[in-house]
């Protein structure tokens, strides 16, 4: 119970045994420390010393000071010799963020909380406090400084030699986006809710300074105006979405247009983005990331390349990724990129296996019970009906030539075989590009099936780590711009991180030795 005893009896601190009466056992009634808290205390404070010397705030802002900001100095507007404030220095804030994000915390008005008591960001900031408007305008607003940032920092693991292009792993995680399902609107609806925004616009600017104070009014009118461009923006996306499909039930969220609904690992579906992560094999560095609204990763390979050639300046020797990116596509953009590419082909019998029992056809008249006749072109059924060849379609990395039985209805094994069609039975023989083949057989050695095993291990750990250690399970910035943007911070944190666990405390703890 945390007593004290004291002559054989149990008394708690700090509690009244009675004025004047002596506790059992002693020679005079106890004597403590008094604590008052209702004063004001003024001491020194050695900033300096507020955090160790190999703490990681000070690796961090060490590093950021070595590399080229002249991206962020360009925008200021605050210069010596001329009326204003001065400016927060964006070395002082790519530090903030970096640590902030490193610690799990990705809130603006948190970091400016933390920055008023706890030493590491009272170090980081000299004491001298930093606004939440300042640190979220900031990690907004510098996309492509942040990009050219991220560039420098890979080109300082590379030059470690972290970096080797030998072997690189794909991988794609969703994020949740910073909207609700809730906000998920059809057209009508959206417009409505224009009309409203557009109303309340106006009748903002229509308020006098006397009924309400300046900068409350510019608040209001800031938060009014940017609704009524989401809405803009979320029937312009709604638009592009219905041109692009044939559905006509299609909706777009009313707070952030640009997020799609995705399933989720734990099988639910949320509104989220899907985030695209290159991550080099020998040390485990992040060389390159997209944002994607598609929920689906077959597409978007081609881009994946890309962005490892803008970020690194060159493509990797071989390139590993999941089932979800190993379509025909895929296999010959890698080869057409001097690209060894290591995957999983889907095998599509399983699929088609519950297409044929869906449609009623019986497993003894399915495609491989059909004899193909090659001297002929033609497939020969169990029933020893004709199938002959009545037309081909060309898709890229394959061709499918389609065979076509000319009268089943008076079979007597229809009901089984082809119970929907009306006239005959068809099949679809599919003939891959011999790029195709080679990469099937290749993944069928035990060298390449090895490789492949090693993908989860190193393309889901950022991902992992982004996630649990990072937190950022889901994206407080709206927007595919600047969610990409939030997703990049953490990109480099990563990839800061990784350069102080290998590279900055080993050099400072042997420099403290030496």
């Amino acid at each position: 119970m945390g007593g004290e005893r004291g002559g054989g009896e149990w008394f708690l601190p700090g509690c009244d045994t009675g004025r004047g009466e002596l506790v059992s056992g002693t020679k005079g009634r106890p004597r403590f420390r008094s604590l008052n808290r209702h004063q004001m205390v003024l001491h020194p404070v050695d900033v300096d010393c507020l955090i160790p010397y190999d703490h990681e705030a000070r690796v961090i802002w060490e590093l950021v000071g070595s590399l080229d900001l002249a991206a962020y100095y360009e925008g200021i507007d605050s210069v010596e010799g001329e009326a204003g404030a001065p400016a927060f220095d964006p070395r002082l804030l790519i530090s903030l963020w970096v640590y902030a994000y490193s610690k799990g915390i990705s809130s603006a008005r948190e970091i400016a909380r933390l920055c008023e008591y706890d030493p590491a960001y009272q170090w980081l900031t000299g004491m001298r406090p930093v606004n939440y408007h300042t640190l979220a305008d900031f990690r907004s607003g510098h996309g492509e400084a942040l990009r050219k940032l991220f560039i420098e920092v890979l080109a300082l693991l590379t030059n470690e030699g972290l970096v080797t292009m030998e072997r690189v792993m794909h991988d794609g995680t969703r994020i949740r986006a910073s909207a609700g399902r809730d906000t998920f609107r059809k057209e009508d609806a959206i417009r409505v809710h224009l009309a409203r925004a557009e109303e309340q616009v106006k009748a903002m600017e229509a308020t006098s300074e006397e009924e309400m104070a300046p900068r409350i009014k510019k608040a209001r009118e800031r938060a009014a105006q940017e609704r009524k461009e989401r809405l803009s923006h979320a029937l312009d996306e709604l638009a592009r979405i219905t041109s692009s499909t044939w559905s006509t039930t299609e909706r777009v969220s009313t707070t952030d247009p640009d997020c799609r609904v995705m399933g989720q690992a734990d099988g639910g579906y949320v509104p989220s983005y899907n985030a695209q992560i290159s991550t080099d094999a020998h040390k485990k560095v992040i060389v390159a990331f997209s944002l994607s609204q598609s929920p689906a990763d077959q597409t978007l390979l081609p881009r994946a390349l890309d962005e490892i050639g803008k970020t690194i300046g060159e493509l990797p020797r071989q390139l590993v990724v999941d089932a979800g990116f190993t379509t025909r596509d895929a296999i010959l953009t890698a080869d057409e990129r001097g690209v060894d590419l290591i995957g999983s082909f889907t095998d599509a019998k399983p699929g088609r296996e519950t297409s044929l029992r869906s449609r009623g056809i019986d497993e003894a008249f399915w495609p491989e019970k059909f004899r193909f006749d090659a001297e002929r072109d033609v497939y020969l059924c169990p029933e020893g009906k004709v199938l002959a060849r009545k037309g081909r379609r060309v898709a890229r990395g394959k061709i499918m030539f389609l065979y076509k039985a000319k009268d089943c209805r008076t079979c007597p094994s229809k009901p089984s075989c082809c119970p929907c069609a009306i006239k005959g039975r068809t099949l679809t023989r599919t003939e891959n590009d011999p790029r195709v083949d080679a990469f099937i057989e290749k993944m069928e050695t035990p060298e390449a099936q090895a490789i492949y095993r090693q993908r989860s291990e190193v393309a889901e750990f950022p991902n992992a780590w982004i996630k649990a250690k990072f937190g950022l399970r889901q994206l407080r910035l709206r927007g595919l711009v600047k969610a990409g943007i939030e997703v990049l911070w953490a990109c480099l944190t990563y990839n800061i991180k990784l350069w102080i666990r290998l590279c900055g405390k080993p050099r400072l703890l042997s420099a403290v030795q030496e």
